[in-house]
């Protein structure tokens, strides 16, 4: 037992010092330049998003559902579209989509921190942690100011520490508001996949939260699903530095 122990102490301290040897600065602007990358490769794929809301009851048994699936195609001349798949009739009694939940559904909960919004944000770094088997950097997010009709993540990321690309964030979204509103947003967590081996891109975003509107509260539990990623037209020349290791593939995505 003792011996368990001292294993366990000295685990720790080695990880206490890779932490001390991280140099916060230069990691996000690394990370900030592939986030960049990975944008502008994600616009060139196609997929499918699957957008499932439910009301709950105080036992957290559904009660009324909004379902949408979408697939993110391009035409016969390469332009960029979103066609509607299926798209049942809405049962929800108590919630109603706003523009602000359309926005955050499609820029804040498939979260991207690139080098052009880097100003926009504080960021500390908060240390080393795992995200299943993988060792990340963590940093918390939050908007320096907010401009109306925009909206912003605020929250915490975790950056591969050896990608240095994002692998999850935990949050919710932001913005500014009209006097009155009753709006509320859900905190939410995205978790990413790697993708051709190069990119990690969102696969899976899920919610489960109480929104206390000022009619009382409301139990909500959300999932977004990013499926069937597929590259379209020529390869983009991005450099990502080493080969991933295989046995770190994958390994974001939250139990089944």
């Amino acid at each position: 037992m003792l011996r368990l122990v001292l294993c366990a102490f000295l685990a720790t301290a080695a990880w206490a010092d890779s932490t001390n040897d991280a140099n916060p600065s230069e990691i996000i602007h690394k990370f900030a330049e592939k986030e960049a990358a990975f944008q502008k490769a994600r616009e060139n794929y196609t997929y499918r998003q699957t957008v499932k809301i439910q009301e709950l009851d105080s036992d957290d048994n559904p009660r009324g559902k909004y379902e949408i699936v979408s697939d993110i195609i391009f035409s016969s001349d390469g332009k960029r579209s979103e066609k509607v798949v299926r798209a049942p009739v809405s049962t929800l009694q108590n919630l109603l989509l706003t523009p602000e939940d359309e926005q955050d559904l499609r820029n804040v909960q498939p979260f991207v921190l690139t080098t052009s919004q880097i100003p926009n944000y504080e960021i500390h770094y908060l240390g080393k942690q795992k995200v299943d088997e993988i060792s990340c950097y963590t940093f918390s997010v939050r908007p320096k100011a907010m401009e109306k009709g925009q909206r912003y993540f605020e929250g915490e990321i975790w950056v591969d520490d050896r990608d240095l690309q994002i692998v999850k964030t935990y949050g919710k979204g932001v913005g500014l508001l009209k006097k009155g509103s009753d709006n509320q947003f859900p905190k939410f967590e995205t978790y990413r996949e790697q993708i051709d081996g190069k990119y990690w891109f969102p696969t899976y975003t899920t919610a489960l939260d109480t929104l206390h509107f000022q009619t009382g509260p409301q139990r909500i539990r959300m999932t977004v699903k990013y499926q069937d990623y597929r590259r379209f037209g020529a390869e983009t020349n991005i450099t990502f530095g080493d080969a991933v290791d295989e046995k770190k593939d994958n390994k974001t995505a939250p139990p089944k």
